[in-house]
């Protein structure tokens, strides 16, 4: 089978850009990633981008972007999968140079969120739900989570105190990570303070929307420029299931079912399981994702994800890293972006270079992103 490694990336700071365009931002991430990658010329484009056409009033995103970081002439797609955008443009860029029918693909995934009201912000979000059924009704992304962690603490007689762990570490996390939103540890104090943003979520338990462009190039081993110095990262695993966008169709409200298959198959196609990897970088848009995602996966039973959380389990030098530059709630969570940022920060730890935050030894990665609340999930494996 063709071997797929990515040969650069590229990302600005994550957070409130309202002096740059969409376009510059996805220029700079492009430059940077080209740059890492020796300068190689890719022959197609891929996008990952949910609210450009609703926020910023533009759609057509493939013309505007090659164009405009000198790449005019390439193939160029937008990608739409809502919080999984990037996620699944990276797929469809690995799928392309996979089948050999592009020699080099670059993935972008750029948002821009803070030039609206929040108000405005949260309808356009609410396009990850199901329209019909809850939309309708009032519902939105947010308060969706906080009636599955209500559904959760019923469940499993969660503690009050059972969320705060994974906020303390993704912000502990982001301190070190300098294109992260969020650059400052929070204490137990200072989460139980937190005013509540749809009970029982409160403003820690919710990622902060942000502006942020990544850019991520592909390529087959032979076409690396000569002499790169940097061990090539493998794309050895890649999976997107989708599940039914409305709660109510689903058999159990607590299962990410897609997330779960997700990860089962990606996992099966490099012949290894969950647990063989160094760290898991997942979704945490909301706290209870990051339970929920951690049961899919099969890290811990129904019910006990949130356990994983204590006794420094998830932690840099745990069992299982998590969120290991921030994740979206300490990085902050650029929409669409988000899959492209995760595997950028991937790929920096399994280089080596993440700092301050580098797992040592870190040979193989788990990273998935969600749309909606696991409506896709998409799941990639990296290795070196």
């Amino acid at each position: 089978m063709t071997e797929v490694v990515i040969a650069g990336i590229g990302q600005t700071p994550v957070g409130e850009h309202m002096e740059v365009s969409l376009r510059t931002l996805a220029a700079r991430a492009i430059q940077a990633a080209r740059a890492d990658a020796g300068g190689l010329r890719p022959q197609a484009m891929y996008i990952g981008n949910f609210l450009a056409s609703v926020l910023s009033g533009q759609s057509n995103l493939g013309a505007l972007f090659t164009s405009n970081s000198g790449l005019e002439g390439i193939e160029g797609v937008t990608v739409e999968a809502a919080g999984a955008s990037g996620a699944a443009a990276f797929r469809m860029a690995y799928l392309a140079v996979l089948s050999g029918f592009v020699d080099t693909a670059i993935v972008v995934g750029a948002e821009k969120c803070t030039d609206v009201t929040s108000q405005d912000l949260e309808t356009a979000m609410m396009q990850s739900v199901e329209y019909d059924y809850e939309v309708s009704g009032g519902l939105t992304l947010t308060a969706q989570a906080a009636l599955l962690t209500q559904r959760y603490m019923h469940e499993y007689d969660l503690p009050q105190d059972g969320l705060a762990e994974f906020s303390l570490l993704a912000h502990a996390n982001a301190v070190h990570n300098p294109n992260a939103m969020y650059r400052r540890a929070i204490s137990p104090a200072v989460y139980q303070r937190a005013g509540m943003v749809s009970t029982p979520l409160n403003m820690f338990d919710v990622a902060p929307y942000a502006d942020g462009a990544a850019a991520v190039i592909l390529t087959r081993p032979g076409l690396l420029p000569k002499g790169a110095a940097r061990r090539p990262v493998r794309v050895v695993g890649s999976s997107l299931i989708t599940d039914s966008l409305a709660l109510h169709d689903r058999h159990d409200l607590l299962a990410f079912r897609a997330a779960e298959l997700s990860v089962e198959r990606a996992c099966r196609q490099t012949g290894i399981l969950p647990g063989d990897v160094d760290f898991f970088e997942l979704f945490d848009a909301f706290t209870i994702y990051a339970l929920l995602s951690l049961e899919a996966a099969g890290f811990a039973r129904h019910g006990e994800g949130w356990k994983l959380g204590r006794n420094g389990k998830l932690a840099l030098d745990g069992e299982l890293p998590i969120s290991v530059m921030g994740g979206l709630k300490g990085r902050g969570r650029p929409v669409g972006a988000t899959g492209v940022y995760q595997i950028v920060e991937a790929v920096q730890q399994l280089r080596g270079q993440a700092g301050e935050n580098q797992i040592p030894g870190a040979r193989r990665a788990l990273v998935q992103a969600l749309g909606g609340a696991a409506s896709t999930a998409v799941t990639h494996v990296l290795s070196v």
